[in-house]
């Protein structure tokens, strides 16, 4: 089964590491590279100069075909009084741990589409590809890195942001289901969001465009890697199956909550961030399920998280993590990246010679 994307990039199997921005590594990617697969960087949480030293560490230890991620979120205003509100909702929680919610709540995620240095940092470095979630850049942007030979991806999670993606000019489109972990690539969080499984948004998509597609979503083994692909994607892209290798950054807690009974019960919260994302349920999602709609939005909101979680995880206390996770989560390994990744393309290889 041939892969347009694949074999345009030279590699020897379809499938891409996702970015996780907070997990994945240089050493992660780099593996993933070494396999055969494409690897990702999910650096939408640093500056430039991270993002610099992410892809050049990355390059060091062996990735030979990087993708970058980046978000493009529309950056918000929050009012005062509304973040207030939702520090003073949280203080019993940081009270818990002896600590106290932040004064205000920071921007902490510049989003690229207001931050001229990480596109010029790209056309510096220029990984093989650049992927963009929770939106578009603008068409300069977009422009100067297809003039540098960068291979550009986008999100999607409905077809009217797939054609976006196909007016902006992108190379390929990730398609999200609702199954995928972590963040929800909704161009506008607001909009109803129709959650469309992986398989039936790809099909909705592949009828409309014939860019190649990257079946994202709930994919833990070589079985479902096939599956999409005979449906029609171009490649897949696997999350949540990787959390658990020995190279992610994810920590003890994350660990132990990925191998517990949680595993099978991800669900949706926007409380951890303002944006919604499928996660474990713990402590913090419990917390937030009546309280979503009120929380200041991203990532400010994030801010007020990432402090919570640093407080109670100082005491000991892990159940207030951004521990997000896939709806397949219960069936993540625990090994390292290039065994898993041996074991998912021999998965895959024997479900697409099976005779139909």
């Amino acid at each position: 089964m041939q892969s347009i994307l694949a074999t345009r990039l030279g590699l020897k199997t379809p499938i891409i590491q996702a970015p996780m921005a907070g997990v994945s590594t240089p050493a992660l990617a780099a593996e993933v590279c070494k396999a055969g697969g494409m690897g990702a960087l999910g650096l939408g949480s640093v500056d430039a100069e991270g993002g610099r030293k992410a892809i050049r560490a990355a390059r060091d230890l062996g990735a030979n075909c990087l993708n970058a991620n980046f978000f493009c979120h529309h950056p918000e205003q929050v009012a005062a009084d509304k973040a207030a509100r939702w520090c003073a909702a949280l203080a019993p929680e940081f009270a818990r741990f002896g600590a106290t919610p932040p004064d205000q709540l920071r921007e902490i995620y510049l989003s690229f589409v207001a931050d001229p240095e990480r596109p010029a940092m790209l056309l510096q470095e220029r990984p093989e590809v650049v992927s963009f979630h929770f939106g578009l850049p603008s068409a300069s942007v977009i422009a100067a890195l297809k003039e540098a030979g960068i291979l550009l991806l986008a999100s999607a999670t409905n077809v009217a942001e797939a054609q976006a993606c196909v007016s902006a000019g992108m190379d390929g489109i990730v398609v999200q289901g609702i199954e995928a972990g972590g963040h929800r690539g909704i161009f506008d969080p607001l909009a109803p969001d129709e959650a469309l499984p992986t398989l039936d948004l790809l099909a909705r998509i592949k009828s409309r465009t014939d860019l190649p597609l990257i079946a994202a979503g709930g994919l833990m083994d070589g079985a479902d890697c096939a599956r999409a692909l005979q449906a029609g994607a171009d490649m897949v892209q696997l999350g949540t199956a990787f959390v658990l290798c020995p190279e992610t950054s994810a920590d003890e807690g994350y660990r132990a909550a990925m191998a517990s009974d949680a595993a099978n019960h991800t669900g949706f919260t926007s409380a951890i961030s303002g944006r919604p994302a499928r996660a474990l349920p713990n402590a913090f999602t419990a917390w937030g399920a009546d309280r979503q709609q009120d929380s200041p939005g991203y990532p400010h909101t994030y801010d007020a998280g990432k402090a919570l979680h640093a407080a109670a995880k100082a005491k000991g206390d892990h159940s207030y993590g951004a521990h997000w996770a896939g709806s397949g989560a219960a069936r993540a390994q625990s090994l390292p990246a290039v065994e898993l990744m041996a074991q998912l393309i021999a998965q895959l290889t024997a479900e697409i010679r099976q005779p139909t």
